[in-house]
């Protein structure tokens, strides 16, 4: 008899939730938790933080570009611009490099509010890491980029 025979086995529920990929998404939906209720304070869900940070980042940014960028459904983006245009917090207009296109822009509001929800996230991922030492946080992040890189 070989020697696994002899050891207990993990039930098949173990072993799923033991794999690296199982862990990874389990911390990614609780660091997305933890973020998405921080910056629910200030209006926003996830998407709307998304297309504001690409809007600061990037703009004047055509539609159809920031719909590329973030890989969300072009219908879904229409929605979240008009929640964050309402808001005043970007302005949608004429792309000076192609009128028939839109533009989008962040205002001042739209800039300081994605300022504050990025201390908001990083005060959850803050939440987040609190198990790990300095040590631990610096060694897990160059692992996961390590791996996210492929």
């Amino acid at each position: 008899m070989s020697p696994t025979q002899n050891e207990p086995q993990p039930g098949a529920l173990a072993h799923l939730q033991s794999l690296p990929s199982w862990l990874a998404g389990r911390v990614a939906a609780r660091g997305r938790s933890l973020v998405a209720e921080a910056i629910a304070a200030e209006g926003l869900k996830l998407q709307h933080y998304a297309v504001l940070a690409a809007a600061v980042d990037e703009g004047p940014l055509a539609q159809a570009d920031l719909v590329r960028r973030l890989g969300f459904d072009a219908k879904d983006v229409v929605l979240l611009l008009n929640h964050l245009e309402r808001e005043g917090l970007l302005v949608r207009e004429p792309d000076p490099c192609d009128r028939r296109k839109n533009a989008v822009t962040a205002t001042p509001e739209g800039v300081r509010l994605l300022r504050s929800c990025a201390h908001l996230a990083d005060e959850a991922n803050e939440r987040l890491l609190a198990p790990l030492d300095p040590d631990e946080r610096r060694t897990l992040l160059a692992l996961l980029t390590r791996v996210v890189q492929g």
